[in-house]
């Protein structure tokens, strides 16, 4: 089994910006080229037959890694401070692949409330058919969930802030509660990206990214990550080949290109972010804002204590409305686009209602809910867009 190339985080003198644009990259090693090649490639060709038979030399079989994708995994172990990364066609993959690694038949998970709707839906379908329980917890329940851990209980699924009610977990609390049983943790972590929060740093124990998110930062490509420590590598690295996980080249590309200016993206959808949440704050329409940063959040001294910053997705609770009027809203933006991601360049809005998914806590709010991505255009023509779509939306009260 090869060890994962450059397993440690950067340098203490080094910054987390220096790291974003140096980390995997070997420019001597590609004929003084900056970025690696993309390589397409099944088949990898041996030079004798002793070498085949044993398989010791670096690259052995297209789907077992390239020089891109080693690139790619080697940069976010880097920004992680793990000891290795493995790649997957998507954030979802990475989940799945991270719970069946770490699971089997018999064991308990908790997974919150709060979490991405996609991985309950794994959670309730594949794991159960497997034998494996999950119960959901309150998000909020910190050093408190260990009064649901068993002793058959194996992870405690995290997800900070929630997905789409955004409340801030107590990881560190969770972490030592989870540890004390001889539970893993896992943490999604696409909302603030190891640029702004890093889990294993506060011992989450796996650490998974949906990459199509910010670090691929374009909304062209579909990208998972799960990074580990020392000690679970082999059983990651194990369990990821034999289930025949593999992602494209074009798209690992894509990635690798996008983390080179996650810094400078992520700091100017925190600003903006934080600006157009503010400004929501002040209009008659909304009920509440739901985003860590603001300090009428709930959970805004969890974030403030544990993350460097915050990226420019949050929610909107609107007073009281008809569908039929929200729909107006929505119908007639320009820049808000109506599409089922984030993290990209462009602005996005959807609408949603988790009341009819939750279990272990209630959703408190009356009114229309709705989720922002802010983008990376002017936050003038932002607010202006938005005030056109309050106007659509009394208009058709």
């Amino acid at each position: 089994m090869k060890k994962p190339a450059a397993p440690a985080r950067h340098p203490a003198d080094r910054q987390t910006e220096t790291t974003l644009v140096t980390s995997g990259r070997d420019s001597h090693a590609n004929h003084g080229f900056v970025n690696p090649p993309i390589y397409h490639a099944s088949t990898v060709l041996y030079p004798d037959a002793a070498s085949l038979r044993s398989r010791n030399q670096e690259y052995i079989y297209g789907r077992r890694g390239t020089p891109i994708s080693r690139a790619l995994e080697a940069a976010l172990s880097q920004l992680e401070g793990g000891h290795g990364t493995k790649l997957t066609p998507s954030g979802m993959a990475a989940i799945s692949t991270a719970l069946l690694c770490f699971t089997r038949a018999g064991d308990h998970i908790l997974v919150s409330d709060a979490v991405y709707r996609p991985t309950r839906l794994f959670c309730d379908g594949i794991l159960k058919r497997f034998g494996i329980e999950t119960t959901y917890y309150d998000p909020l329940a910190g050093a408190d969930i260990a009064a649901l851990i068993r002793d058959n209980t194996t992870i405690v699924f995290t997800e900070s802030p929630g997905s789409q009610s955004f409340e801030m977990q107590d990881i560190p609390a969770i972490v030592a509660a989870a540890h004390d049983a001889g539970a893993l943790v896992v943490m999604d972590n696409t909302w603030a990206s190891p640029y702004f929060y890093r889990p294993l740093e506060a011992g989450v124990d796996i650490s998974i990214q949906a990459a199509t998110k910010y670090i691929v930062g374009h909304s062209d490509a579909m990208l998972g990550a799960i990074t580990v420590g020392e000690a679970l590598w082999p059983k990651l690295h194990g369990d990821y080949e034999a289930m025949g996980q593999c992602v494209g080249p074009d798209d690992i590309y894509l990635g690798l290109r996008g983390l080179r200016t996650l810094g400078v993206r992520l700091k100017r959808h925190m600003a903006s972010g934080i600006e157009m949440a503010q400004w929501l704050e002040g209009r008659a329409e909304v009920e509440r804002v739901l985003h860590p940063a603001l300090p009428a959040s709930p959970g805004h001294e969890i974030w403030k204590r544990d993350f460097d910053g915050a990226s420019g997705l949050f929610s909107v609770i609107l007073k009281p409305a008809e569908r039929a009027a929200v729909d107006a809203m929505l119908d007639g933006f320009d820049y808000f686009g109506m599409g089922f991601s984030w993290g990209g360049f462009e602005s996005l809005v959807v609408p949603f209602d988790p009341r009819s998914y939750r279990t272990a806590t209630t959703w408190p709010h009356g009114g229309p809910a709705l989720r922002f991505h802010i983008g990376l255009e002017d936050v003038d023509d932002l607010k202006r867009d938005l005030d056109a779509g309050f106007a659509r939306l009394r208009a058709a009260k």
